[in-house]
């Protein structure tokens, strides 16, 4: 499909009802707006407040991601669903247990429920964490969880596998690196991922045919990139930014010690966080 721009929708709308979930964090945010041109409806979704419909075209329903009934009416109706809901940081098991570990479940079944095809979940670089950063890695390389959260995500991705091969339901996972407005530190030079780079991304994802499960690394077209996406080629996605134009900012910070989680695993401070409350 062509570009869209985001102020003004080309085309007419490829999806019917199209659900986004975690519509009030960071990401969210951010789709909310750029995502309405693939959709007659964008219904958004979230525990946390998110003011008023934005529109005609908008609905606004907030839900408890651990609520199984709650989601089960969430997914009603809808045609495909972007899954960002859920804790986005590193937090003790139990947080993370009910936003997104039965979260991602109760989705699932939601859409198996309703009859939807196609859901691109937010995965997350932290399922593979633990991998160095010295390594070069593809979406075939063992999975290396690096928290809780990470865990949740690796999870989640194989719920989705599942979901496929029972039911026939498609994904994408998207493992996310850094999605920011740019990149603030070392690390951050060979995950980060553009605004405009998730949002193609993210519609190639919803609207790219026979995807069965995907997984496909997020980051634009960074210098000193660990992730190779061969194995999500048929989804088109071409990264247009990167990082380079931030770099001399970010390296005139101080150098990090090489004992520096953030210096060795491509999780970064994840691996060093936790355990809680002992």
């Amino acid at each position: 499909m062509s570009e869209h721009s985001h102020s003004a929708p080309t085309g007419v709308p490829r999806l019917g009802r199209l659900l986004l979930t975690g519509a009030a964090g960071g990401l969210g945010k951010v789709l909310r707006e750029r995502l309405k041109p693939l959709a007659r409806t964008l219904r958004v979704s979230d525990i946390a407040a998110l003011g008023d419909a934005l529109g005609p075209h908008e609905e606004v329903v907030p839900c408890d991601l651990a609520d199984k009934q709650a989601v089960d009416a969430l997914l009603a109706g809808c045609d495909a669903v972007v899954h960002l809901g859920g804790v986005s940081v590193e937090r003790p098991f139990e947080e993370i247990l009910e936003a997104n570990i039965q979260g991602i479940f109760h989705v699932y079944e939601g859409a198996r429920r309703h009859g939807v095809k196609r859901v691109v979940f937010a995965s997350s670089n932290h399922v593979i964490g633990f991998h160095k950063q010295s390594e070069r890695i593809d979406a075939t390389a063992p999975r290396r969880p690096d928290g809780y959260y990470g865990l949740s995500k690796s999870f989640g991705e194989d719920v989705a596998q599942f979901y496929f091969d029972r039911y026939g339901i498609e994904t994408v996972s998207i493992r996310i690196g850094s999605s920011f407005p740019e990149p603030t530190n070392r690390r951050m030079l060979s995950t980060w991922l553009s605004y405009d780079d998730l949002t193609q991304l993210v519609e190639k994802a919803l609207l790219t045919p026979d995807v069965k499960h995907t997984i496909v690394y997020g980051a634009s077209a960074n210098r000193d990139l660990w992730w190779d996406n061969r194995a999500a080629s048929h989804l088109g996605f071409v990264p247009k930014d990167s990082s380079e134009p931030f770099r001399a900012k970010v390296e005139s910070q101080p150098p990090m010690a090489p004992t520096d989680p953030n210096a060795i695993y491509q999780g970064g401070a994840f691996t060093a966080q936790g355990p809680f409350g002992d």
